[in-house]
């Protein structure tokens, strides 16, 4: 018996056409998203009934149109992303699955608050790792933790940013396990990116299921351009309407282009590359065609690196000479703060519930992945005789890439980590696979919906008075079947994601 058989048998005459759900297989050790699988005969999760009801009334044909249109649709709005080395092209369209990921708004109230937490605290850590360093007097973060993370800065030390803030844009990344428990998988504190998705997403649902959305009654997202304008305004050096601020693109052969226009374009800001300002005695200006105009506040979309060549890379075309200096004065803030890997680098990840406790004095409302650092001797040990059971990630690698699945390797990629992990266990991390929670996704080749594992990035946006959530965020899903890689990189889409205002 299918999952939606109940509702099927309720909503449809005898002899009527199969249900979008009717043939549905829940995947055996994960939490599904829509569908309670704790019964024999799973029923849609309570707060989806209706929801899920609604989209069980299309057929798998009127389904495949309006899948088709979606696309179509986002064909035509250019919303891209690049691959660099991909022979078949750069610039692909970005996988979509037009069902959506629901979330109950008890759920997400949970999750709201731990994510206030956990910024809360990576944010004072931020300040004290460039300020003090109570932390590691204190003993808590190994000094070996912060000093060796590439990611850290030691120039950057007794800088304080304009406004106060470091993160101004941050997108944690979340799993759920077999019980149906959120956990952080890791948190993205530097260029953050995917949030035009989001929107985009949007747009497109909405289009294509009016009746379905408004039953749903999900919370809206297409405001997030809005309160990011407001984010960077409060930060600004120079308060009131003269205050300026742009967006920084290393350009449009960038992979998130797209994103930088977008939001550029939705804020109403000046999209600008390293070239159209300078800096004069500390205080940056952009080049325009009545003069040069002052910039208070900067997003940036350019990696630290690059920023400026006379404080990083010397051989930068992409950064500002001068930057830091003007930053380093008070005189222009950084959206985000250089110097922010140091605290979403996954070596640096184990460590913080303890920093919210120390910090806050609170407890975690997050779970973590319990995660061994290979530069402990016991942790190095266990992983090194567990390497077929691990997942071990490089600490200084992105998108799926510097991964070794343990247990989907061959012998010679084991060696190959055993080794890696020898020479250089500073960098590498290792966790035991947790089943991640599958969501009902459409797989157009068999004409058909079936379950794909999904995470889901929340954006969080601080300004002076603090932080806010984003109600939905990036649900990335790994398209592939039996594929735990949701990356875009790698062959991941992406779903809407519906956080709900209350149960229905």
């Amino acid at each position: 018996m299918g999952p939606m058989q109940q509702s099927q048998s309720q909503g449809q005459g005898q002899g009527s056409p199969p249900g979008l759900f009717q043939s549905y297989p829940l995947l055996p050790g994960t939490y599904d998203e829509m569908f309670d699988g704790r019964t024999h005969d799973a029923a849609a999760r309570a707060a989806f009934a209706r929801v899920a009801q609604l989209l069980d009334a299309m057929r798998p044909e009127e389904f495949a149109r309006a899948q088709a249109l979606a696309e179509h649709a986002l064909l035509q709005q250019g919303v891209t992303f690049s691959v660099y080395g991909d022979a078949r092209g750069t610039e692909k369209i970005f996988p979509f699955c037009l069902l959506p990921r629901l979330i109950a708004g008890s759920d997400w109230s949970h999750l709201e608050r731990g994510l206030q937490q956990r910024i809360r605290a990576l944010g004072m850590f931020l300040d004290d790792i460039y300020g003090e360093q109570k932390i590691i007097a204190s003993g808590i973060v190994p000094a070996e933790m912060i000093l060796g993370a590439a990611g850290y800065r030691p120039m950057l030390r007794g800088i304080k940013p304009a406004g106060g803030v470091r993160i101004h844009i941050a997108g944690i990344d979340l799993i759920r396990d077999p019980a149906g428990t959120w956990r952080v998988l890791e948190d993205n504190l530097r260029t953050p990116s995917g949030v035009s998705y989001v929107v985009e997403n949007r747009l497109i649902s909405k289009r294509m299921f009016p009746r379905v959305f408004d039953a749903a009654r999900v919370h809206r997202v297409d405001h997030y351009p809005t309160r990011l304008a407001e984010t960077l305004r409060s930060v600004s050096p120079a308060q009131g309407e003269d205050s300026c601020a742009v967006v920084l693109t290393p350009g449009p052969h960038n992979s998130a282009y797209f994103e930088h226009s977008f939001l550029a374009r939705t804020m109403g800001l000046e999209l600008v590359q390293a070239p159209d300002l300078f800096v004069d005695a500390d205080k940056v200006y952009c080049r325009t065609t009545r003069g040069p105009k002052r910039v208070d506040v900067i997003y940036r979309r350019t990696d630290e690196a690059f920023l400026d060549p006379e404080t990083f890379r010397p051989d930068s075309v992409l950064g500002i000479p001068g930057l830091m200096r003007a930053y380093a004065a008070g005189n222009v803030a950084l959206a985000n703060a250089p110097g922010n890997g140091v605290a979403d680098d996954k070596a640096v990840y184990p460590f913080v519930p303890a920093m919210i406790k120390f910090y806050l004095g609170e407890e975690p409302l997050l779970e973590q992945v319990p995660t061994y650092v290979c530069l402990r001797d016991e942790d190095r040990a266990y992983v090194l005789e567990h390497l077929g059971d691990m997942v071990v990630k490089a600490v200084d690698e992105a998108g799926g890439y510097g991964m070794l699945m343990g247990p989907q390797s061959t012998a010679e990629q084991r060696e190959e980590f055993r080794q890696r992990i020898i020479a250089e266990p500073r960098r590498y991390i290792a966790q035991h696979r947790i089943e991640l929670s599958s969501c009902p996704t459409w797989i157009a080749d068999r004409n058909a919906v079936e379950p794909r594992r999904v995470d889901l990035r929340p954006y969080i946006l601080t300004s002076r008075e603090g932080p806010w959530i984003l109600p939905g965020g990036l649900t990335r899903v790994a398209l592939t079947r039996g594929s735990y890689v949701d990356n875009t990189s790698q062959g991941g889409g992406s779903k809407d994601t519906w956080v709900m205002k209350d149960a229905l």
